[in-house]
């Protein structure tokens, strides 16, 4: 039990809020960003395939906050790794 109950209502406010901002900025992210190049209009208007229930499928650009995130937890992964290691923590 906590000492205090208003600490629960801090730490669920410090989890909601940064979930929250990251949802909204990973959207923007995936609706306005990717890597324009001379045949990015048509790999978006091609139609490469269409399912039996008129599902669309078509090779659009791969968004700059995907390479971003993933990037990101790959070094975060790698350099979590190596300064654990490096500076001898006891994880556990």
């Amino acid at each position: 039990m906590r000492f205090y109950d208003l600490l629960n209502y801090q730490h669920f406010i410090l989890y909601l809020f940064p979930a929250i901002i990251f949802m909204i900025i990973f959207g923007l992210g995936l609706n306005y960003s990717h890597f324009r190049t001379k045949n990015t209009a048509r790999r978006i208007e091609h139609i490469s395939y269409e399912f039996p229930d008129g599902i669309k499928d078509r090779e659009e650009p791969f968004p700059v906050i995907l390479i971003l995130i993933i990037a990101g937890t790959l070094l975060w992964g790698f350099l979590y790794t190596l300064l654990t290691g490096l500076l001898e923590v006891k994880i556990g």
